[in-house]
């Protein structure tokens, strides 16, 4: 039994308060195609509390519950169902492995509930999530209600998770940042073997595969999300994942890929020539994007802001773009008139964590939240030259994203992917070195 678990489930219970209850449910597993199945993630609040990896898991905290503050409903042990979809921790396990203070079948999850949520003033959940999951809360409500002449209670408000769970996971503990950097590692590790096996009439699928098996092989779970291999043309697509095209000589090549170690995830971005080193064109467009990065990374300490940041990184690429002759005329102009979206049309930064864009609000009181300690967000601007965009011929088709993970730090902030080379120097001694 993990103490690190049983530590944020207590934190948390602060934080509801007496009168609360959370219900948190794992995520239906899904079919691929015929009767397979696609590879279960948690969800990913459960595994933050929890470290419970099962589906078909439900997990109550109610903190007014001196004896059974934390309940589990888990699918029972069967061990003619273990032989073929593998070992489950059963309602024993739930107890002894994991903390429960009591476990019951996730069969009797609808039956027990009332019982359990009754004289609860609030129930915390993630509604919108699971349709089905709603209509079960709401059935419980109901039942509540309607016993209320015998003493039952129903629970006057139901309030979103994200006010409670996510914002406590938006701040990263010790133990977190150590896991992240660990996701970082292996995920520079992998970049660098891409770049050097990034060679003409090399298939984007075979760098894909070279990347994720670098992930496995040093112990991470697999890719956090989806790996995006772009090259040449496909580097202007921002969620390009069919990585089936072959490599081609003077092309760029986008890899947008991150480990994940622990249920946390790394989210980096390097764009790179194909085997060679960078043409005038491709290095002018590139180095416009890794000064607007730098200079924003520059910008992430406490008290700023995630909109102030993407307000600079808008002004500087913007101002790149006319200097390369993308665009013409003033600057304040051009970027009122949104005339860069033609070429950059995404967000600077997300939260990152246990997932790729992870918990927790962007804005506080209708205005993008400070920057403070413990936060961890990515700085990945981008320009994106379509091959038919109004733009100088030699720019057309390429596609540049520099993207890297930053803690906020007391006094500035901590690049968490600096191993991953990115300097045109940095990145031309690691592919025509080899």
């Amino acid at each position: 039994m993990d103490p690190i678990y049983k530590a944020r489930r207590e934190r948390l219970a602060q934080t509801l308060g007496p009168g609360a209850a959370l219900l948190l449910a794992s995520p239906p597993e899904r079919l691929r195609n015929g009767d397979v199945t696609f590879k279960f993630r948690q969800d990913t609040d459960i595994l933050y509390l929890t470290g419970f990896e099962e589906p078909g898991t439900v997990m109550l905290l109610r903190p007014r519950h001196s004896s059974t503050p934390f309940v589990m409903f888990v699918r029972p042990r069967n061990p003619a169902q273990e032989v073929w979809t593998g070992r489950r921790a059963g309602v024993e396990g739930a107890a002894a492995l994991y903390g429960a203070d009591a476990a019951h079948p996730i069969d009797e999850l609808e039956a027990r509930l009332p019982d359990l949520i009754g004289g609860a003033d609030e129930v915390h959940f993630h509604f919108g999530r699971d349709p089905d999951f709603d209509a079960q809360i709401l059935r419980l409500c109901a039942r509540l209600r309607a016993a209320e002449r015998r003493g039952k209670r129903a629970p006057v408000r139901l309030v979103d998770a994200r006010l409670t769970v996510h914002e406590m996971r938006l701040f990263k503990s010790d133990e977190e940042i150590a896991t992240l950097r660990r996701a970082a590692a292996i995920t520079a590790e992998a970049h660098q073997v891409a770049m050097a096996a990034a060679r003409p009439g090399v298939w984007e699928y075979e760098i894909e595969a070279l990347i994720d098996a670098t992930f496995r092989r040093r112990g991470g779970w697999g890719p956090g999300y989806p790996s995006i291999v772009g090259g040449g043309r496909n580097a202007t697509i921002l969620h390009y994942v069919e990585n089936r095209d072959a490599l081609a000589a003077g092309t760029l090549l986008l890899v947008d890929a991150g480990c994940e170690v622990d249920g946390y995830t790394a989210d980096v971005t390097r764009t790179f020539p194909v085997g060679s080193r960078f043409s005038d064109p491709q290095r002018r467009l590139y180095e416009a994007v890794l000064e607007t990065q730098l200079a924003a990374i520059e910008l992430v300490k406490p008290g700023a802001t995630i909109d102030g940041i993407h307000r600079q990184v808008v002004e500087r690429l913007t101002g790149a773009l006319v200097r390369l002759g993308f665009l013409s005329g003033d600057v304040p102009q051009l970027v009122g008139s949104e005339a860069y979206k033609a070429y950059y049309m995404h967000r600077t930064s997300h939260w990152l964590g246990m997932d790729v864009h992870d918990a927790g609000f962007y804005a506080v009181d209708g205005a993008s939240r400070p920057l403070a300690a413990g936060m961890v967000l990515t700085i990945e601007p981008g320009l994106y030259v379509a091959e038919d965009a109004p733009a100088p011929a030699e720019y057309r088709g390429l596609g540049v994203r520099i993207e890297d993970d930053v803690l906020v730090t007391s006094n500035g902030h901590e690049v968490l992917t600096s191993a991953t080379p990115k300097t045109v120097a940095e990145l031309e001694r690691v592919i025509v070195a080899r």
